[in-house]
Protein backbone atom coordinates (compact mmCIF):
# COMPACT_ATOMS: atom_id res chain seq x y z
CA UNK A 1 0.00 0.00 0.00
CA UNK A 2 1.16 3.36 -0.77
CA UNK A 3 0.12 6.16 1.60
CA UNK A 4 1.12 10.11 1.25
CA UNK A 5 0.25 12.25 3.92
CA UNK A 6 0.31 16.13 3.83
CA UNK A 7 2.56 16.67 7.48
CA UNK A 8 1.38 20.14 8.46
CA UNK A 9 3.55 22.43 9.55
CA UNK A 10 0.86 23.97 12.21
CA UNK A 11 1.91 20.68 13.85
CA UNK A 12 5.88 20.57 12.86
CA UNK A 13 6.52 23.96 14.26
CA UNK A 14 2.98 25.51 16.08
CA UNK A 15 5.39 28.08 17.76
CA UNK A 16 8.98 26.18 17.99
CA UNK A 17 9.72 22.59 16.80
CA UNK A 18 7.40 20.23 18.39
CA UNK A 19 10.02 17.79 19.49
CA UNK A 20 7.68 15.49 21.53
CA UNK A 21 5.09 14.88 18.75
CA UNK A 22 7.80 14.67 15.87
CA UNK A 23 9.34 11.64 17.84
CA UNK A 24 6.29 9.70 18.80
CA UNK A 25 5.20 10.32 15.06
CA UNK A 26 8.88 9.04 13.96
CA UNK A 27 8.40 6.00 15.81
CA UNK A 28 4.63 5.35 14.56
CA UNK A 29 5.54 5.89 10.65
CA UNK A 30 8.42 3.83 11.12
CA UNK A 31 6.61 0.89 12.51
CA UNK A 32 4.00 1.04 9.77
CA UNK A 33 6.57 1.47 7.09
CA UNK A 34 7.74 -1.87 7.71
CA UNK A 35 4.93 -3.12 5.29
CA UNK A 36 3.36 0.14 3.67
CA UNK A 37 5.13 2.77 1.26
CA UNK A 38 4.61 6.27 2.76
CA UNK A 39 5.45 9.58 1.56
CA UNK A 40 5.46 12.90 4.03
CA UNK A 41 4.92 16.51 2.31
CA UNK A 42 5.89 19.37 4.84
CA UNK A 43 4.16 22.36 5.00
CA UNK A 44 5.58 25.50 5.81
CA UNK A 45 2.85 26.85 8.53
CA UNK A 46 3.71 29.26 11.02
CA UNK A 47 7.47 29.40 9.51
CA UNK A 48 6.06 30.37 6.30
CA UNK A 49 3.77 32.69 7.77
CA UNK A 50 6.48 34.76 10.21
CA UNK A 51 8.62 35.20 7.19
CA UNK A 52 6.59 35.95 4.29
CA UNK A 53 4.95 38.45 7.08
CA UNK A 54 7.84 40.95 6.63
CA UNK A 55 7.86 40.72 2.85
CA UNK A 56 4.33 41.27 2.36
CA UNK A 57 4.79 44.62 4.52
CA UNK A 58 7.47 45.58 2.36
CA UNK A 59 5.06 45.06 -0.37
CA UNK A 60 7.26 42.56 -1.70
CA UNK A 61 6.68 41.02 -5.52
CA UNK A 62 4.30 38.12 -4.79
CA UNK A 63 6.24 35.72 -6.20
CA UNK A 64 9.09 36.10 -3.60
CA UNK A 65 6.30 35.30 -1.08
CA UNK A 66 5.59 31.96 -3.03
CA UNK A 67 9.68 31.21 -2.86
CA UNK A 68 9.77 32.12 0.73
CA UNK A 69 7.01 29.52 1.55
CA UNK A 70 8.50 26.75 -0.88
CA UNK A 71 12.06 27.01 1.22
CA UNK A 72 9.82 26.89 4.35
CA UNK A 73 9.07 23.62 3.12
CA UNK A 74 11.91 22.69 2.77
CA UNK A 75 13.81 23.31 5.65
CA UNK A 76 10.45 21.54 7.59
CA UNK A 77 11.20 18.35 5.40
CA UNK A 78 15.07 18.64 6.35
CA UNK A 79 14.00 18.50 9.82
CA UNK A 80 11.57 15.80 9.47
CA UNK A 81 14.61 14.07 7.80
CA UNK A 82 17.41 14.28 9.96
CA UNK A 83 14.93 13.42 13.33
CA UNK A 84 13.97 10.23 10.84
CA UNK A 85 17.87 9.64 10.52
CA UNK A 86 18.38 10.18 7.06
CA UNK A 87 19.46 13.35 7.05
CA UNK A 88 21.90 13.05 4.65
CA UNK A 89 19.48 11.59 1.58
CA UNK A 90 18.59 14.71 -0.98
CA UNK A 91 15.02 16.16 -0.75
CA UNK A 92 13.30 14.81 -3.97
CA UNK A 93 12.01 17.89 -5.84
CA UNK A 94 9.86 16.54 -8.36
CA UNK A 95 7.16 13.97 -8.90
CA UNK A 96 9.43 11.78 -10.81
CA UNK A 97 12.53 12.03 -7.97
CA UNK A 98 10.04 11.28 -5.21
CA UNK A 99 8.93 8.19 -7.47
CA UNK A 100 12.28 7.36 -7.81
CA UNK A 101 13.55 7.94 -4.15
CA UNK A 102 10.12 5.64 -3.21
CA UNK A 103 11.78 2.56 -5.06
CA UNK A 104 14.78 2.78 -3.12
CA UNK A 105 13.36 3.65 0.53
CA UNK A 106 9.78 2.63 2.53
CA UNK A 107 10.00 6.23 3.84
CA UNK A 108 10.19 9.56 1.40
CA UNK A 109 10.14 13.18 2.99
CA UNK A 110 9.87 16.37 0.89
CA UNK A 111 8.56 19.38 1.05
CA UNK A 112 6.84 21.37 -1.95
CA UNK A 113 7.97 20.59 -5.64
CA UNK A 114 9.97 23.42 -7.46
CA UNK A 115 8.18 26.31 -8.36
CA UNK A 116 4.66 26.63 -9.47
CA UNK A 117 2.61 29.29 -9.23
CA UNK A 118 -0.36 29.56 -6.61
CA UNK A 119 0.83 26.08 -6.03
CA UNK A 120 0.63 24.77 -2.06
CA UNK A 121 2.75 21.75 -0.15
CA UNK A 122 -1.06 20.12 0.13
CA UNK A 123 -1.02 20.84 -3.74
CA UNK A 124 1.94 19.51 -4.03
CA UNK A 125 0.65 16.12 -1.69
CA UNK A 126 -2.14 15.63 -3.69
CA UNK A 127 -0.36 15.59 -7.07
CA UNK A 128 2.39 13.20 -5.36
CA UNK A 129 -0.96 10.53 -4.42
CA UNK A 130 -2.22 11.12 -8.29
CA UNK A 131 1.20 10.48 -9.56
CA UNK A 132 1.71 7.55 -7.41
CA UNK A 133 -1.70 6.39 -7.19
CA UNK A 134 -1.68 5.82 -4.17
CA UNK A 135 -4.29 4.15 -2.10
CA UNK A 136 -4.96 6.67 0.26
CA UNK A 137 -3.94 10.80 0.83
CA UNK A 138 -4.02 11.64 4.69
CA UNK A 139 -4.16 15.43 5.67
CA UNK A 140 -2.61 15.89 9.00
CA UNK A 141 -3.73 19.39 10.47
CA UNK A 142 -4.03 20.54 13.71
CA UNK A 143 -7.88 20.03 14.07
CA UNK A 144 -9.90 16.85 14.05
CA UNK A 145 -11.06 17.40 10.36
CA UNK A 146 -13.30 19.89 8.28
CA UNK A 147 -16.18 21.16 10.29
CA UNK A 148 -19.25 23.20 9.45
CA UNK A 149 -17.84 26.08 10.38
CA UNK A 150 -14.17 27.59 12.66
CA UNK A 151 -14.05 24.77 14.98
CA UNK A 152 -13.47 27.68 17.60
CA UNK A 153 -17.20 28.22 17.80
CA UNK A 154 -18.50 25.96 20.48
CA UNK A 155 -21.22 24.61 18.33
CA UNK A 156 -19.27 23.94 15.27
CA UNK A 157 -20.03 20.74 14.27
CA UNK A 158 -17.34 17.50 12.26
CA UNK A 159 -18.38 16.55 8.99
CA UNK A 160 -17.52 13.20 9.14
CA UNK A 161 -17.66 12.28 5.52
CA UNK A 162 -18.40 15.21 1.83
CA UNK A 163 -18.11 13.96 -1.21
CA UNK A 164 -15.23 15.31 -3.80
CA UNK A 165 -17.77 17.59 -5.31
CA UNK A 166 -18.77 19.40 -2.23
CA UNK A 167 -15.50 19.63 -0.39
CA UNK A 168 -14.26 21.34 -4.09
CA UNK A 169 -16.69 24.19 -3.43
CA UNK A 170 -15.79 24.82 0.02
CA UNK A 171 -12.29 24.84 -0.72
CA UNK A 172 -12.83 26.95 -4.19
CA UNK A 173 -14.14 30.09 -1.44
CA UNK A 174 -10.80 29.88 0.11
CA UNK A 175 -8.66 32.63 -1.53
CA UNK A 176 -4.94 31.61 -2.30
CA UNK A 177 -2.72 33.02 -0.78
CA UNK A 178 1.29 32.42 0.27
CA UNK A 179 1.48 30.69 3.69
CA UNK A 180 -2.35 29.71 4.01
CA UNK A 181 -4.14 28.15 6.63
CA UNK A 182 -7.18 25.53 5.86
CA UNK A 183 -7.41 21.84 6.29
CA UNK A 184 -6.85 21.16 2.83
CA UNK A 185 -6.61 24.05 0.27
CA UNK A 186 -8.24 24.82 -3.10
CA UNK A 187 -5.30 23.66 -5.32
CA UNK A 188 -5.53 19.79 -3.56
CA UNK A 189 -9.62 19.62 -3.95
CA UNK A 190 -9.28 20.42 -7.36
CA UNK A 191 -6.19 17.47 -7.87
CA UNK A 192 -8.00 14.82 -5.20
CA UNK A 193 -11.57 15.74 -6.92
CA UNK A 194 -10.04 15.12 -10.86
CA UNK A 195 -8.49 11.62 -9.54
CA UNK A 196 -10.97 11.08 -7.35
CA UNK A 197 -8.10 10.18 -4.55
CA UNK A 198 -9.43 8.70 -1.18
CA UNK A 199 -8.65 11.87 0.93
CA UNK A 200 -8.68 11.53 4.95
CA UNK A 201 -8.30 14.78 7.14
CA UNK A 202 -7.21 14.09 10.58
CA UNK A 203 -5.48 15.69 14.10
CA UNK A 204 -1.97 14.62 13.91
CA UNK A 205 -0.90 15.54 16.91
CA UNK A 206 -3.63 12.56 17.87
CA UNK A 207 -0.91 9.07 16.75
CA UNK A 208 -3.18 6.85 18.19
CA UNK A 209 -6.66 8.10 16.35
CA UNK A 210 -3.94 8.07 13.03
CA UNK A 211 -3.29 4.37 14.06
CA UNK A 212 -6.75 3.75 14.35
CA UNK A 213 -7.42 5.06 10.47
CA UNK A 214 -5.23 3.63 8.95
CA UNK A 215 -5.80 -0.19 10.49
CA UNK A 216 -9.70 0.55 9.37
CA UNK A 217 -11.06 1.44 12.77
CA UNK A 218 -13.19 3.80 14.21
CA UNK A 219 -11.49 7.39 14.22
CA UNK A 220 -11.87 10.72 14.53
CA UNK A 221 -11.78 12.78 11.04
CA UNK A 222 -13.14 13.51 7.35
CA UNK A 223 -12.92 11.51 4.77
CA UNK A 224 -13.59 12.70 1.17
CA UNK A 225 -14.39 9.96 -1.49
Amino acid sequence: MIIVISLGGSIIVPNNVDYKFLSNFEKFIKKVAKKEKIVIVTGGGSTARKYIEPLVKDKADEKVFGLMGIATTKLNARLISGLFGFGERKIPDSLKEVKNALKRNNIVVCGALGFEPNMTSDGNAAQIAEYLNADVFLNLTNVDGLFNKSPEYKDAKLINKINFDDFYEIAKKIKFKAGQHFVLDFVAAKVIRKARIKTIILNGRKIKNLENCLKGKKFIGTIIN
